[in-house]
């Protein structure tokens, strides 16, 4: 497989790729950041998976060089506001909610030590609520406000112990000032919301949802749901007051959606009108786990989702069963890039541990992504 590789890492360090983000900067050079996990992976005075990376491309993305490290950045996103680079995540894995601002393209970042710097919402010794969760999500900027997802992991259990919460600001704040921040209202995934033709699911749960407008000029929080052993399933969690309340309705809050067991991210095209997001659309029933697929998928209202097109697939010589256990296109970030999308993707393959361990970060691009809407 031919592809453009922007950092690999050896399965024998124990330390695995993950949660890629990417823009394009104002001067055209193109951003990106990634974080570390495993049980090799660097760590903090908790003990607790924290480190980033980021890398700087002049070239369009045929070549990478890794410009910095960031310490205490988990889970992050990037964005682009007042000509200045913006990170917001957590702190660590299950930490707390900060911010960082970079005025030199990602070569040198504020430190969020406290509630003028960046600090948001702080989180709770290790493990002990609140426990806060994300992963790169879109950021939603709308009406003159800012918004993204995140979680309080509370019970720390991973799938079902993920309450969903949103915050936001005004886009002419100080977004490193914690006072600029509002916090919505926590939603817990109650099991008793499970449809019974369903049966019954192995820790159903929501997590690292997106942030986006509807046709109609509603905001909706759209979130990966964990559902095993079925798969592509999404819930929507709407949101009100600017952010300050959501609320969930379990007889119009499930939708079909392809990928909707792993990460995904969905953006809408200024153009078209039309919704986007890059899947790993399930195409064998008895995986609900699967990632060695990724593709575009498609849709006017956000509720009825169409896979368009394949981007990825695994190539290699390994036999089904085995690339559904080694290899993963997953974790994917993109961006809109005039009539291209650009996109990073956390990446098992070729001698990764196993599919979720991802041994590379990758980056692509989808030439004319108009023609397969």
């Amino acid at each position: 497989m031919q592809f453009n590789q922007i950092k690999f890492q050896s399965f024998k360090s124990r330390t695995y790729l993950g949660s890629p983000s990417i823009i394009r900067l104002l001067d055209g050079d193109l951003l990106v950041t990634h974080d570390y996990f495993g049980q090799g992976c660097p760590r903090n005075h908790e003990d607790e998976e924290h480190l980033t990376s980021v890398y700087r491309s002049d070239d369009d993305g045929k070549s990478w060089s890794n410009i910095t490290h960031i310490s205490n950045a988990y889970w992050s996103s990037l964005f682009i506001h007042h000509h200045s680079v913006y990170l917001i995540g957590v702190s660590q894995q299950y930490g707390a909610i900060v911010i960082r601002r970079s005025d030199d393209g990602g070569y040198t970042w504020t430190h969020p030590k406290d509630e003028k710097t960046g600090l948001l919402f702080k989180g709770g010794p290790y493990r002990a609520a609140p426990n806060y969760h994300c992963a790169p999500v879109p950021i939603l900027i709308e009406d003159g406000r800012i918004y993204r997802a995140f979680e309080d992991c509370d019970p720390c259990t991973w799938g079902s112990g993920f309450q969903s919460l949103v915050i936001s600001a005004d886009l002419e704040s100080d977004m490193l000032i914690a006072d600029s921040w509002t916090i919505s209202n926590k939603v817990s995934f109650d099991p008793q919301w499970v449809p019974l033709e369903w049966g019954e699911l192995e820790r159903p749960g929501w997590l690292e949802g997106n942030v986006i407008e509807t046709p109609e000029g509603e905001i909706w929080n759209i979130l990966r749901f964990n559902s095993i052993p079925l798969h592509d399933k999404a819930a929507i969690i709407k949101v009100h007051d600017q952010g300050r309340n959501i609320s969930f309705d379990p007889e119009t809050g499930f939708i079909d959606f392809p990928g909707g067991m792993t990460k995904f991210s969905i953006r809408k095209d200024s153009v078209t009108g039309m919704y986007l997001s890059l899947v790993n659309n399930n195409t064998d029933v008895n995986r609900a786990q699967q990632r060695n697929i990724l593709s575009l998928s498609v849709s006017e209202d956000l509720i009825s989702w169409q896979v368009r097109h394949q981007l990825l697939a695994d190539d290699s010589d390994l036999s089904w069963q085995d690339s559904l256990l080694l290899t993963g296109f997953q974790y994917v970030d993109w961006q809109f890039d005039k009539n291209d999308l650009i996109y990073v993707v956390r990446t098992a393959y070729d001698a990764a541990h196993n599919f979720h361990d991802s041994n590379r970060i990758i980056f692509d691009r989808l030439k004319d992504f108009r023609l397969y809407l």
